[in-house]
């Protein structure tokens, strides 16, 4: 199976601007993003997928493969397409890398890519079990309740699933609550047509991408992790891993 990482990354960040070139110890995030990408030894290649010549012109510069894509994009995910069009149309798999996860493990990759062998497979991505309060009231943390079969059933913002009867503090002891990572893997198949999806009542409401797809009726299979890595959305985030010098050289 051909397996394509795309690092999608732009350089308008409206939180952030020019976000994939910040430095860490001495070299970029897009440097780190791809060097971390690199390890997964599944992938048959990794492209960053970037709407800017600087950001283009640095990855190149370092010996990585980059495309230009549009600045129209209203999505990693529609990015995501037309990079893999530009590189590997023909491609089985196609893994979206966050470009703003510096440190993503590639541990996670391979339980990913591995999720995808899951017959019926058709969109894979990665929870991780929560195991604090502050985390699982947190609204800007998304959250995940799957079948028995590790299919998706809903994400969510909000604590799910409620707990009648329990105050909140104590919801953790009375049952498994996950984490949802942004990484995912889609078929390319599957991929060209999610992309021709409109906004759904759903993912507005959350504002979550993924919720798009699950109301579209497509298979979102979670794979669990027990790694979680730092990702940089603010310059503050920035100066606590800075700050932190929890990072390899």
């Amino acid at each position: 199976m051909r397996v394509i990482g795309v690092i999608p990354a732009r350089f308008g960040s409206t939180r952030f601007p020019g976000k994939p070139l910040a430095e860490i110890g001495g070299k970029s995030m897009i440097m780190r993003v791809v060097s971390q990408a690199n390890k997964c030894k599944l992938f048959s290649q990794v492209v960053v997928a970037t709407d800017d010549a600087r950001i283009y012109d640095h990855v190149t510069g370092f010996g990585a493969h980059a495309v230009m894509t549009s600045m129209d994009h209203p999505s990693g995910t529609d990015r995501c397409l037309e990079a893999v069009e530009l590189t590997d149309p023909s491609a089985e798999l196609v893994v979206n890398i966050q470009g703003d996860e510096p440190f993503v493990n590639p541990s996670q990759l391979e339980a990913l890519i591995m999720a995808m062998h899951e017959p019926g497979s058709q969109i894979g991505t990665l929870a991780i079990r929560i195991s604090s309060t502050e985390v699982l009231s947190d609204f800007n943390k998304v959250k995940v309740v799957m079948d028995a079969h590790g299919r998706a059933l809903y994400f969510s913002r909000f604590p799910i699933p409620f707990r009648k009867g329990i105050p909140q503090e104590q919801w953790l002891m009375h049952g498994d609550y996950y984490k949802h990572l942004g990484l995912y893997a889609y078929r390319t198949a599957i991929l060209r047509r999610i992309c021709e999806l409109p906004p759904s009542s759903l993912e507005l409401s959350e504002s979550l991408e993924q919720l798009r797809w699950l109301q579209a009726g497509f298979s979102v299979h979670v794979a669990l992790t027990d790694v979680e890595t730092p990702a940089v959305d603010t310059p503050e985030d920035l100066q606590k891993i800075l700050k932190s010098g929890g990072f390899v050289s």
